[in-house]
């Protein structure tokens, strides 16, 4: 099974002014993305605005990107939704489609005990084939639903086909715990585009970032550093990615990552309602910003 390693980019997703998806740029910003050589792909997540989209509309992005990528580098859709049946439905439309595998959010808004976690992702795996991988995906803050790390042990125990987590939140001690499940062999994916090289250092497979997205080269930059054995040369260019991270505001707010985008020549639209645009105080503010950032 096809595991997720290295700058693994969460997109953004594209849209109209009139709020349609843009699937012309979804393909164009798929190639951008392999072109500055990042290792997967990983759409559909908080990115890219996942909440704003239908299942239509989702089915429609995953199947664009992965006839884009067309195997030069590994696909990850993004499956998890408010419904169980819904992320089913999601998961077996990537797998059909050529996905190397998904990630699945925990679910959100309304608590869920774990018992009920375990039930979701349990239910999910057993609905699809045993050799198409799952990623875990754990984003507390923006789900509302913590994933322990009881219950991952006790979910891959009896799921092969959940190989790993995407854990989305700066808390090393979390992340050590789930690096130990399966005596060391779960791949952990860290969320944090802050946090690469002290993940790698840690033993994670990589990050999956979303300012990779507007801005990849530092972060390959990082990785083929540490990957070469040169810390160094990793610590220095960690240091320029932190600063694009707090140019970008880290995905706090994704309008950011569309106007950088638009600046770099690929036009990725808008954002969907009720998140607004930057105002364009903001985005001459943004420009002159990422203008002083040392480049790599």
């Amino acid at each position: 099974m096809k595991r997720l390693h290295g700058i693994t980019t969460a997109m953004v997703t594209p849209f109209t002014a009139e709020g349609a998806v843009n699937l012309e740029q979804v393909e164009a910003l798929t190639e951008f993305l392999i072109g500055k050589g990042v290792h997967a792909l990983f759409p559909l997540g908080t990115t890219g605005e996942m909440v704003r989209l239908s299942t239509a509309e989702r089915k429609q992005i995953a199947e664009t990107v992965i006839r884009t990528a067309a195997g030069r580098v590994t696909v990850y859709i993004h499956a998890g939704a408010a419904t169980q049946s819904d992320t089913i439905e999601l998961a077996r439309h990537a797998q059909a489609s050529g996905a190397d595998g998904i990630g699945v959010v925990t679910p959100q808004f309304l608590g869920a005990n774990e018992r009920e976690l375990e039930h979701y992702y349990v239910t999910l795996s057993r609905r699809l084939p045993e050799d198409f991988p799952i990623y875990l995906y754990n984003i507390p803050q923006c789900s509302a639903n913590d994933l322990p790390t009881a219950v991952a042990e006790r979910v891959a125990e009896q799921c092969a086909n959940v190989v790993g987590i995407k854990y989305s939140y700066p808390d090393f001690l979390r992340t050590n715990e789930y690096l130990a499940i399966r005596d060391g062999r779960f791949s952990v994916m860290q969320g944090a585009d802050r946090l690469l090289l002290p993940a790698l250092a840690m033993g994670c497979d990589g990050v999956i970032s979303g300012v990779s997205c507007v801005y990849p080269e530092p972060f390959v930059a990082v990785y083929n550093a540490y990957q070469a054995g040169d810390l160094a040369e990793a610590r220095r260019l960690q240091r320029i990615a932190i600063q694009y991270c707090e140019t970008l505001r880290s995905g706090s707010n994704m309008s950011y990552f569309k106007e950088a985008l638009k600046l770099r020549g690929i036009d990725v639209g808008h954002m969907r309602a009720p998140q607004l645009d930057l105002p364009e105080r903001e985005v001459e503010a943004l420009r002159q910003a990422l203008a002083e950032l040392p480049r790599v």
